[in-house]
């Protein structure tokens, strides 16, 4: 509804101010903080149980691989049938899931019988952050508050990814190997039944009036396809960043350290986040990405010979400041690729992108780090960003709005510019009668 909005410089009192904004934004908010509570809750249960960090990463690592994977099929039945038709039924498997891997951790379970619930734990984990990026989309239509709202929620993404960790190994840790699940497992369910109960700001389900004509699958759209390699980088980024720190931190005998450097990391992206969006822009998404994404991939290249720790994270602060923009306007250039029928969908291959980067980057970075030396973990970030910028030069012409929105944004601009027109022209018609 980009009409609720008004036509001055975008910001985020504004965009808070949108009409029904808050009744999507409270629950879901405490929908998303189990997303980044389940994977390091199955390392620190699995861990403990089985006393092999590799049962623990690898139970961990299908969970990640298949929440990527399915991901997509969720969005995609979310913009047909309506998100909440997807998120009840899939929030109460999840449940199921975590408590039957709860239950088969607990009792010494062999690791097939691990791998084959983590499986469906994965698959139907409720993707919040997509739905709420689709609700924005839907409400803000082609305003110039989209790239804020695409900030907004980075920040808030990368918020949860910051507390969510914590708050999983403090109850691990402090309580039971197993409560960081079942904190997942509530919050999952309390939180993802209270927003799927706001149904008047979900988007519109658009029905297929053709009777039969294929739908359209947001896969198929090539500005899409580019914007997945694109947030594989990003994801190789956290994964890299993740492991290779951890590795650092152990080599030189100082692992405390380990979340102060990967919390200045992380509040890097957050700052960038929150200036991103308080700027209005005057260059083009593209643009704007191109020149993020080549600046990110240039902050990697250093990482691998550094042994210094402030000098590790000072660059590391600068990775971090990098990375926001980037997501935030790949984000942004969803609105203006994909239909409305289909965003949900993009919104969770993006997603889904991120997170199947970090799984593999996590695995390379091991793997290097167990052959080489914990420095050369830190070749991951930078190759991954430097082949998906390869990729953005390459193949930049696909992320060009589509036809369509540019001429709904064109007759947007233009409708408002009548409306001013016939404004002025009845105050002058007003004056004329005063006069008479």
């Amino acid at each position: 509804m980009a009409s609720a909005v008004k036509d001055s410089r975008p910001g985020y009192g504004q965009l808070l101010r949108t009409p029904g904004a808050w009744t999507f934004l409270l629950p879901g908010f405490l929908a998303r903080q189990p997303f980044a509570m389940l994977t390091i809750g199955i390392v620190l249960l699995v861990q403990s149980t089985t006393g092999s960090y590799g049962t623990a990463g690898a139970v961990s690592a299908a969970t990640g691989v298949s929440m990527a994977l399915f991901a997509p099929q969720s969005g995609k039945l979310a913009d047909r049938f309506g998100q909440r038709a997807v998120l009840i039924p899939g929030v109460l498997v999840h449940v199921a899931g975590v408590c039957a891997l709860i239950t088969l951790a607990l009792a010494h379970a062999p690791l097939w019988a691990l791998l084959a619930v983590a499986v469906p734990t994965g698959a139907s984990t409720p993707q919040v952050g997509p739905m709420v990026r689709a609700r924005w989309a839907s409400r803000l239509g082609g305003s110039p508050l989209m790239p804020t709202a695409a900030a907004f929620e980075s920040v808030t993404d990368e918020f949860t990814f910051v507390v969510g960790p914590v708050l999983a190994t403090a109850l691990c840790t402090g309580i039971h190997p197993a409560a960081g699940l079942v904190a997942e497992a509530v919050l999952t369910l309390a939180g993802g039944l209270l927003f799927a109960s706001q149904k008047r700001s979900q988007p519109a389900v658009h029905t297929d009036a053709s009777g039969g004509a294929p739908r359209v699958s947001a896969l198929s759209v090539p500005g899409v396809r580019v914007l997945i390699v694109a947030f594989l980088g990003i994801g190789a980024v956290f994964g890299g960043m993740q492991v290779s720190l951890t590795a650092f931190t152990q080599h030189i005998g100082q692992p405390g350290i380990n979340g102060v450097l990967y919390g200045i990391f992380a509040g890097g992206n957050m700052l960038a986040g929150i200036v991103c969006g308080a700027v209005a822009w005057k260059v083009g998404p593209r643009r704007r990405l191109l020149v993020a994404y080549g600046l990110l991939a240039l902050a990697t290249t250093p990482l691998w010979a550094l042994s210094a720790v402030p000098l590790l994270g000072a660059v590391g602060l600068v990775v971090g400041l990098c990375i926001a923009p980037a997501l935030i306007t790949g984000y942004t250039l969803v609105e203006s690729l994909v239909p409305a029928a289909a965003r949900t969908e993009a919104f969770t291959w993006l997603t889904g992108a991120v997170a199947l980067g970090q799984a593999a980057a996590a695995t390379s970075a091991g793997q290097l780090t167990d052959r080489f030396g914990p420095s050369t973990g830190f070749l991951v970030p930078l190759a991954g960003t430097a082949l998906a910028f390869v990729v953005l030069l390459a193949l930049r012409a696909h992320l060009v709005p589509r036809p369509a929105a540019a001429s709904a944004a064109a007759g947007s601009a233009a409708a408002t510019a009548a409306g001013h027109a016939a404004g002025e022209r009845e105050q002058e018609r007003g004056r004329e009668l005063t006069n008479a």
